[in-house]
């Protein structure tokens, strides 16, 4: 799986966030990343520096391999906040994607 940050100019996209971003969302996904060819997530100041709450959004998109991307958004009081909601939406999008392809069969 392949993974790539992309963060807007009021966000340090260094080297230890996309650590943690790869970190958290690697262990939130779990056993799910086998079937992923590569996940984007996009970080987001809203309020451009001004704070206030959750004025930091992430944008996840997963893509199974073989199916359509899916995209998920969450908003939240920081980076690490914002990250850890969006991948476990994430999670419970793809659980239900995954399960109704496997009821199909």
């Amino acid at each position: 799986m392949q993974f790539q940050l992309n963060t807007d100019h009021n966000i340090g996209g260094d080297e230890r966030v996309a650590e943690v971003a790869e970190q958290t969302v690697t262990d939130t996904l779990g056993p799910l990343v086998k079937r992923l060819t590569r996940v984007e997530l996009h970080l987001k100041d809203t309020n451009a520096g001004k704070g206030g709450p959750d004025d930091i959004r992430c944008t996840l998109e997963a893509r199974p391999e073989g199916l359509q991307p899916h995209t998920v958004h969450h908003d939240g009081a920081d980076v690490v906040a914002a990250i850890k909601g969006a991948a476990k939406k994430m999670r419970a999008h793809l659980d239900h994607e995954f399960g109704k392809l496997s009821s199909r069969h």
